[in-house]
């Protein structure tokens, strides 16, 4: 009996959106209005990529970046939850898939030394260039309506568990825990036997809630969450089954 994790990053593992926390970097912490308004929908990582040049143009350092990035506050219990799914590894796989980048994601989870709970972290590919401005690229393409041109959550799920399938490793559930747009993509490839746990108030749970109304429910059990000890609380519940 195995069960897989998946989780968000911003708004989820964290209470705030890593992108926008970096900003805290800049001259008098905020961006200019020409680069604020320059996002297109679909394009957040082009438009991040921009942000990183004028950080890096502003003399903001590789330091500087880590010490803000370290800041940013857990979500309520989530310090606990990767706590005990850290305890319960034998039980778990534990995957984040986010819209993030790998220098953020890193920085965050080995300064509170969390990187060990996750098996795999698939976001944006990021890196120093040799003149340490911080670069980032697009995940991967795909041909999905539905996502950001970046990156599409089910895609990368579908990936993960048929490569799991070659590895011999099946899951008895999967469990998708998430709050954006983003995130119902993979959330409508889940099972009947999987379990969709949106955080309250998120995105992610409006627009489930108006599938449901449309009369074309997610297949998947939905558990909403507010704090990660609600999380702890049903997989508590679930190594007991």
């Amino acid at each position: 009996m195995k069960f897989l994790l998946v989780f968000d990053f911003d708004h989820t593992i964290v209470d705030e959106n890593s992108d926008t926390w970096i900003v805290k970097c800049a001259p008098e912490k905020k961006l200019p209005n020409g680069l604020r308004n320059s996002y297109r929908p679909g394009h957040w990582t082009e438009y991040m990529g921009r942000v990183f040049v004028y950080l890096g143009d502003n003399g903001v350092k590789e330091d500087d970046m880590e010490r803000t990035m370290t800041t940013i506050p857990f979500t309520a219990g989530m310090v606990d939850l990767l706590c005990f799914i850290g305890e319960n590894k034998e039980l778990f796989d534990c995957i984040i898939v986010s819209d993030s980048n790998t220098v953020f994601i890193d920085w965050i989870l080995k300064a509170a030394d969390f990187h060990k709970v996750f098996d795999e972290v698939f976001t944006n590919p990021a890196a120093f260039s040799s003149t340490g401005y911080l670069t980032v690229q697009n995940f991967h393409a795909h041909h999905c309506p539905k996502c950001p041109k970046n990156l599409c959550k089910r895609e990368v799920l579908k990936e993960f568990l048929n490569k799991q399938l070659e590895r011999g490793v099946s899951y008895t559930r999967i469990v998708y825990i998430g709050d954006g747009g983003n995130d119902l993509c993979p959330v409508m490839f889940l099972k009947k036997d999987d379990v969709a746990m949106p955080r309250q108030g998120y995105t992610l749970e409006k627009k489930i809630a108006q599938l449901a109304q449309d009369l074309s429910p997610v297949e998947c059990s939905v558990l909403v969450w507010s704090s990660a000890t609600d999380i702890m609380s049903y997989l508590k519940l679930l190594i007991k089954e």
